[in-house]
């Protein structure tokens, strides 16, 4: 127990220190008084963090870092705007909700990593195929395009010009190319069957 001199207002009748005053000891310093503090209130903070974490091992862990913020932030505490186990039970109740909070953002992040790397199974054979069917699809489809269209949108889409280089490589006016391909893709969107 402490041997520290209060007032009345500081202590219960048999000369306890109350909490208020442990926490301004704590405030200058004071070890024994944040002894004195942490047995006192202790069970209450450890009981209030597990009744939000569950886990025994992280309930424990939260409670020492809650008396280590009480510890560094003692000097804060005002004690015109409450008391002060209800300063510390806040202190804890954030602290509890941080780790929920943290836990379950770990969580979500390993779920996404672990959808992100899982390797999903498919048909090499089978996707060949259907690129080669979708490929003689638009190969038909291109042989229904005037052959200014076509010669405008393989440039763009496969020879990967900009519209200002096709109306260079073409000698005819960028207006002139654009339209081109405007008809051209509305042509073949058509011929294909796409939805707009």
């Amino acid at each position: 127990m402490l041997e520290l001199v209060t007032s009345d207002r500081d202590s219960d009748p048999s000369g306890v220190p109350s909490l208020e005053r442990l926490l301004e000891l704590v405030a200058a310093g004071d070890q024994g008084a944040f002894a004195e503090l942490y047995d006192r209130t202790a069970p209450r903070v450890l009981g209030l963090v597990k009744r939000i974490l569950v886990d025994h091992a992280q309930s424990e862990e939260v409670a020492q870092e809650v008396f280590l913020e009480i510890w560094r932030t003692a000097p804060k505490f005002e004690s015109v705007r409450g008391s002060a186990l209800s300063w510390i039970l806040t202190k804890t109740h954030g602290r509890a909700i941080d780790r929920v909070r943290a836990s379950q953002s770990g969580h979500d992040r390993d779920e996404r990593i672990g959808r992100r790397d899982l390797e999903t199974d498919y048909d090499h054979v089978s996707e060949t195929v259907e690129i080669r069917i979708e490929h003689e699809r638009v190969k038909r489809a291109m042989g229904h395009l005037t052959e200014l269209q076509r010669e405008a949108i393989s440039l763009a889409y496969y020879g990967g010009y900009t519209h200002t280089e096709i109306a260079g490589i073409l000698a005819v006016p960028l207006g002139t190319v654009k339209t081109r391909l405007r008809d051209g893709m509305i042509r073949l969107r058509d011929e294909l069957g796409v939805a707009s």
